[in-house]
């Protein structure tokens, strides 16, 4: 599982994350409204409504947007019907490459991501080429100022699969239907989380340099640069010495 929470660490690296967050409210709230148009408004009983809820909350979302967001949702969103689709293809390489999309307009969207792809030496691919590749996990991400040992043993006793370190951060990995449970006991013990999520986790890793590596950052940024991507997963790894290179 080495470096597949690469591009959230490239991500913060670069400092792409605050110079964007309005299209990541965008995004989190047709999240939000979408999770409470399919499962309701009650987010003790939406575990969907509720991870979005908890992701919108740790990017400072004010209350008011997320409680307009759901009752958005909860009210049928008239005149807008969004469709949740993910596209398959590779990038720079061969690498791996999954786009989870909602959208108002399917003929746009394709459009849209396969113009990315191709301007990007990538190409899209066939329905199910590539999601084999990846396994569905929640993704519990610590600074390592937390004591390993004890974090370690106190994930493992909440029902967590694996507890690791990866690019200077440690990550608890647990299955989809326990993500929510374990967070909340590692919470109640005193760990405090930098970030949380369910997320698609690559079985294996492409390692990249010079151009690929140059082409797969640039992929990645347009894709989910666009307003009807939700998320974009993939399996590259670009060393640390690399990254250094095109900053």
């Amino acid at each position: 599982m080495s470096g597949h929470n690469k591009w959230s660490t490239i991500k913060h690296k670069k400092g792409a994350a605050d110079a964007k967050r309005g299209k990541i409210f965008t995004k989190l709230i047709k999240e939000i409204s979408v999770a409470a148009k399919l499962g309701g408004g009650d987010a003790a009983a939406n575990p969907r409504l509720r991870t979005a809820m908890d992701k919108a909350k740790a990017e400072n979302m004010p209350k008011d947007n997320i409680e307009r967001a759901i009752k958005k949702g909860t009210g049928g969103m008239e005149g807008v019907t969004y469709e949740e689709i993910t596209y398959e293809g590779y990038g720079p390489g061969g690498v791996a490459v999954l786009v989870e999309v909602m959208t108002d307009n399917r003929n746009r969207t394709v459009s849209d991501v396969r113009s990315i792809f191709t301007k990007c030496n990538g190409n899209m691919g066939e329905t199910g080429c590539v999601s084999w590749m990846f396994d569905q996990k929640g993704l519990i991400v610590f600074n390592t100022s937390v004591e390993f040992e004890k974090l370690f043993e106190a994930a493992l006793e909440a029902g967590a699969e694996d507890v690791s370190e990866e690019d200077e951060q440690y990550e608890v990995i647990t299955e989809p239907s326990a993500f929510i449970e374990v967070r909340e006991a590692l919470e109640k013990a005193g760990f405090a989380y930098e970030s949380a999520e369910i997320t698609k986790i690559p079985q294996t890793m492409m390692k990249l340099e010079g151009k690929s590596a140059e082409n797969m950052l640039k992929l990645m940024e347009r894709l989910e640069d666009n307003d009807d991507v939700q998320n974009v997963y993939a399996n590259f790894d670009i060393s640390t010495e690399e990254m250094e290179k095109m900053m």
